[in-house]
């Protein structure tokens, strides 16, 4: 099947097509692969994926075999050791990197301090004066925090965080790539490919290029790209990247993350966290540090072999998924349902903040609206699972592997009849949660 959009946007969409189009899904038996809970229409998959029944399994071969009877000799016997090499080796062809560039460990916070403070190396090696960061201001906080905490340590005369206004197109950001003066003093540009609140879509070939054109290393942060479109690192010349396991990847709350060096940055690189699973011989036990060869210097510590277990299990389920067909289910099932508000007049009121065109938009929709904290909080009630991004953001992901067509038509009923009747209104949906 070639997922076809409708004729034009302002077509009706049934149930009826909507089950038509489920039955001819080349993916449709992707979802039998994962556990789902009954009664409920799971649309926050770009927050944390659902559970892949191969990673219950392995979680429980671990627990009753592994740790329990083999003990220490599973760091061998059931190759322990290698699961982040192993790991980053299936992440590999979903992020468009040729072997030996990926490796997987902790969290995608630690690892954009390593590969954001490994840049900052490489261009002071290069005896050049850049000192400037530059991100957007509406990049995942985090990201801004690392830069913050490094400039910190490193002081500001050596790392500073400079921030480019957000905008419903990247006209601001080229500008300052492309800006003789501000570029010559940027020594790292860090994007987001996919914006967290927007879901819009960065043009990672164009930009790379722009920055690289200007001295510039690049590091683009995979957390809502990776596993829901196809990424092209090495065709783009990207020179670092780092993405997490728990979203569209399916590993599971606090998955182990990944990081991508490229290969010709290998040899000249210095990663300050040097702990001992980072060096050549880490079981030699030597005084001195050495680091490893290749991507494996990006390791640390021991590796969280139960979570990275469940992560190396759940990336099975991609083995033989076309990543195009996942990209094309993915803008259907979002525009459709994009429709299906549009088709309801009591859902006029929210603004929707995600491109439509397709090839700026990732695999989520978000809609602007001053309630979105209770209309999040209603639906949930109600059997579909979104989730809020502050300050008034109502999120939605979808996740073309275990996503029907028809949950969409009635994910869209169930918001349409809860702003109709005004029951999101009620007190108990404005009760907020720590995490939301």
């Amino acid at each position: 099947m070639t997922y076809s959009n409708p004729a034009s946007d302002s077509l009706e969409i049934s149930l009826e097509y909507l089950q038509q189009c489920d039955e001819k899904d080349p993916l449709a038996d992707k979802r039998n692969a994962f556990i789902l809970p009954e009664n409920t229409l799971y649309l926050d998959g770009n927050s944390l994926g659902a559970m892949p029944k191969v990673a219950a399994e392995r979680a429980q071969q671990v627990l009753s075999q592994q740790w329990p009877q083999d003990l220490i000799k599973s760091w061998n016997s059931h190759g322990w050791i290698d699961l982040p090499a192993r790991v980053g080796e299936k992440i590999a062809p979903l992020i468009g990197a040729a072997a030996g560039q990926v490796i997987s460990c902790d969290s995608t916070s630690v690892n954009l301090f390593k590969v954001l403070s490994s840049a900052m190396l490489l261009q002071s090696a290069g005896k050049t004066n850049r000192n400037v960061v530059l991100s957007q201001k509406g990049n995942f906080p985090t990201d801004l925090y690392m830069v913050e905490g490094l400039a910190t340590l490193l002081g500001e005369q050596h790392c500073r965080l400079k921030l480019i206004e957000d905008s419903d197109n990247t006209h601001a950001l080229e500008q300052a790539l492309t800006d003789p003066e501000l570029a010559a003093a940027v020594a790292v540009v860090m994007l987001t490919q996919v914006d967290f609140r927007s879901g819009r879509l960065l043009n990672m070939q164009r930009l790379t290029e722009l920055a690289q054109a200007n001295g510039i290393i690049v590091i683009w942060d995979l957390a809502h790209s990776a596993g829901a479109l196809p990424v092209e690192l090495d065709a783009c010349n990207v020179d670092f990247a780092v993405g997490c396991g728990y979203k569209y990847l399916n590993g599971g709350p606090g998955a182990p993350a990944f990081i991508y060096a490229a290969k010709r940055h290998h040899q000249k690189l210095t990663q300050p966290l040097t702990g001992w699973m980072g060096h050549s011989a880490p079981f030699s036990f030597t005084s001195q540090y050495q680091k490893a060869d290749g991507i494996a210097q990006f390791l640390t510590g021991t590796p969280a072999v139960l979570s990275m277990s469940v992560l190396d299990a759940a990336l099975d389920v991609f083995s033989d998924v076309d990543m195009m067909l996942l990209r094309q289910k993915s803008l259907a099932l979002s525009r459709y349902f994009h429709l299906l508000v549009q088709q309801h007049e009591c859902l006029a009121q929210l603004r929707l903040l995600t491109p439509q065109q397709s090839a700026e938009r990732g695999s989520q929709l978000a809609y602007q609206h001053k309630d979105a904290y209770a209309i999040c909080q209603a639906l949930i009630k109600h059997g579909v699972v979104a989730d809020f991004r502050a300050p008034d953001i109502l999120r939605l992901g979808f996740t073309p592997l275990y996503l029907r067509y028809s949950d969409i038509w009635h994910a869209a009923a169930t918001l349409a009849k809860l702003v109709k009747t005004g029951e999101y209104l009620q007190p108990q949906y404005r009760v907020k949660h720590k995490v939301t």
